[in-house]
């Protein structure tokens, strides 16, 4: 027998939900909140197998309890927003699954709820969809960042910098006063203006603005 939590702040929505999970063999409905800290308190008494979990509610929103019922609860989402941040905020958090209300049936709703309490995953299409792009997305972001780190390297290659200098100029970028970098790298002040005299000739700086923004690549 598979035990559900309905959580919903929608009296009408919960009757409804009732109604689809009570019409299953193998689902009975152990208890119902309307706000998000009503829900972890219930799941930890009554130990739900699913929790069928709205976003959207008074006092505490599905987001924000989402890491507290997965330790008492299998949550499958059930709500109306389809933001993707939200889908994977909600994945991240422990989700099991993820429905958006008006893109769905009852037959669909029972399957997912058996699907999660067995352990699997469910998006309903739509959200699938949003995931896989999503993940798109964050790839290409990656791949950018990777790119970018890739051609600052092979800049800062051509500058010459002895490892020293690198270390003093990282220093200089971090907002470190000359006084400061001689005390992190034991050093002499005059040591230190040494090194900052190179730094400036190989980067063809003029100042220490110039050359913190031609080693960051911003210049």
């Amino acid at each position: 027998m598979i035990d559900v939590l309905i959580v919903d702040d929608n009296p009408i929505v919960r009757a409804a939900l009732r109604g689809f999970l009570t019409a299953a063999d193998d689902i009975r409905v152990v208890g119902e909140a309307s706000d998000g800290r009503t829900a972890v308190t219930t799941a930890r008494r009554v130990r739900p197998t699913v929790t069928l979990l709205d976003h959207r509610m008074p006092i505490a929103d599905g987001l924000s309890v989402i890491g507290a019922l997965c330790e008492h609860t299998a949550v499958l989402v059930l709500t109306s927003d389809s933001d993707e941040e939200l889908i994977a905020s909600m994945l991240r958090g422990g989700a099991r699954g993820y429905l958006v209300h008006g893109e769905f049936d009852p037959p669909e709703l029972l399957r997912a709820v058996q699907a999660v309490a067995t352990g699997r995953g469910w998006l309903s299409p739509a959200v699938a969809a949003i995931t896989i792009s999503t993940m798109r997305k964050q790839a290409a972001r990656d791949r950018a960042e990777l790119d970018r780190a890739d051609e600052l390297r092979q800049m800062r290659e051509r500058f010459g910098l002895t490892q020293r200098e690198r270390e003093v100029l990282d220093l200089l970028c971090s907002g470190h006063s000359n006084a400061a970098i001689a005390r992190r790298m034991l050093l002499t002040e005059k040591t230190v203006k040494n090194h900052l005299n190179h730094i400036f000739t190989k980067l063809d700086a003029s100042n220490r603005t110039e050359a913190a923004m031609r080693w960051t690549g911003r210049q």
